[in-house]
């Protein structure tokens, strides 16, 4: 066959989701796509975490990775990498973010009263607590930047009566391949178009037993001339289950296979960068990576 021109087909985006077609390209290539959404797209995450107080239960060991696990809403192209060593970040490659809580019991509450929630005040540490505080010139740099948590209803502990959390945190600039907080996808993964046969004509019952055999809008029978006949209406929606071949009647009237360089690419965002600007990306990086590769053998040649 002759090779397929190389194409991208955007079929659904929804918020953070985004389900794309890579037509005419290798596996290789697909795989590398996959591999850098998950691991090479650099996002802003908790890297320091410096406990001033915690009275909380939640040792600080644990605390410290629930907030480095919490996704943060900075664009991380507006920063540098924190350089190696560098202890005391600055405006150009760290963000600051405080969270101070203290809980205390509410006066007013019913003397019945069991529900927390009524009981006390602040005894539910969510994401929304943590406040940016802006290092050196960084209210002039981003004047209208709004960073805070992705997700402003994250729990990060509970607290009782007197009982306060009192930390600050550096955000610097990281890969997944470094650690899982710094990638920006909750799932990058692709599969191959499914391409389903009918080997012949399948009519009335063992249409409708066909039909079953397959996802919802697979297959689909249609009345002709008072006959049912079953059709492939959309092969995309087939999730591989191979129910068909448990039918003696059946198997043998089917092809399943799949279109060895159609991909369908799904790609959620943990809401830092929306998918399709992870995509774009990516690209740039596995072009970057190309123009290195290029730029040693060029090297190489010349010596």
């Amino acid at each position: 066959r002759l090779p397929q021109a190389f194409r991208v087909d955007v079929i659904r985006e929804e918020g953070d989701t985004l389900e794309f077609d890579m037509v005419g390209i290798d596996a290789a290539i697909a795989n590398a796509f996959r591999r850098i959404l998950l691991a090479e797209v650099p996002t802003m995450a908790v890297e320091k975490v410096f406990v001033y107080n915690n009275t909380s239960i939640v040792q600080d060991e644990i605390l410290a990775h629930r907030l480095g696990l919490i996704p943060i809403r900075a664009d991380p192209r507006l920063f540098e990498y924190r350089n190696q060593g560098d202890q005391e970040g600055t405006e150009i490659d760290t963000l600051q973010f405080q969270l101070k809580i203290k809980c205390k019991r509410n006066p007013q509450a019913a003397k019945e009263s069991s529900d927390p929630d009524e009981l006390y005040f602040n005894h539910k540490v969510y994401s929304k607590h943590m406040t940016w505080v802006p290092l050196g010139n960084q209210t002039d740099l981003f004047p209208d930047a709004d960073f805070r948590p992705v997700h402003d209803d994250i729990l990060i502990a509970l607290l009782r009566p007197g009982q306060e959390i009192d930390v600050l945190m550096h955000c610097v600039k990281g890969i997944g391949k470094d650690h899982a907080k710094f990638s920006p996808v909750a799932t990058a993964s692709y599969r191959l178009l499914p391409d389903i046969t009918l080997l012949q004509p399948i009519e009335d019952e063992a249409a409708e037993t066909l039909q079953k055999c397959f996802s919802p809008g697979v297959i689909e029978v249609q009345n002709i001339n008072g006959k049912k006949v079953a059709r492939v209406a959309n092969a995309r929606l087939d999730t591989f289950s191979r129910e068909v071949f448990r039918h003696e009647g059946l198997k043998n009237l089917v092809r399943l296979a799949r279109v060895r360089n159609h991909y369908i690419f799904s790609v959620e965002s943990t809401g830092i960068l929306p998918p399709d600007v992870l995509v774009s990306e990516a690209i740039k990086i596995l072009m970057g990576k190309c123009q290195r590769f290029l730029n040693e053998l060029d090297s190489v040649s010349m010596e």
